[in-house]
């Protein structure tokens, strides 16, 4: 009886240490408005609110693997290839002017997507407004 014991007090202390943090509907949408980071748990995952109206630059992020999930409108959205004209934009950052070669997909509502951390990727041409969520991993 005593594991038993021991078994639930472990899972009481998980279930109230960790802390919940909620969003409530407007304040989701005044962050798509701009397009912002909606939450920053700084090394282990961020989440932004993203808004694209028109192509973006080609990136790659040697730490972090993007999760998309695209709620409105659609996109061309490449990925693989080489990065043109890259440049280090910030620690563990690149964005280049385009992406040659690599492959093509049209996203829309409802779509996701995973690119895992060192692969290139690029909004090519936006319908939107774009919005989506980016779950960013490190």
């Amino acid at each position: 009886m005593a594991a038993a014991g021991a078994t639930w007090a472990l899972i009481a202390s998980a279930a109230t240490s960790p802390t919940v943090t909620y969003f409530r509907a407007e304040n989701v949408a005044a962050s798509f408005a701009r397009g912002a980071v909606l939450y920053d748990r700084g090394a282990d995952y961020m989440i932004h609110t993203s808004r694209r109206t028109a192509a973006g630059m080609a990136e790659v992020h040697t730490k972090d693997t993007d999760l998309i999930y695209v709620l409105e409108g659609s996109a061309t959205f490449v990925t693989g290839g080489q990065v043109i004209d890259g440049k280090t934009t910030a620690p563990d950052e690149l964005r280049g002017a385009s992406i040659e070669g690599g492959e093509t997909r049209a996203l829309s509502a409802g779509d996701v997507i995973i690119v895992p951390n060192g692969v290139p990727h690029w909004f090519k041409e936006v319908r939107g407004p774009v919005l989506y969520y980016t779950v960013k991993v490190r």
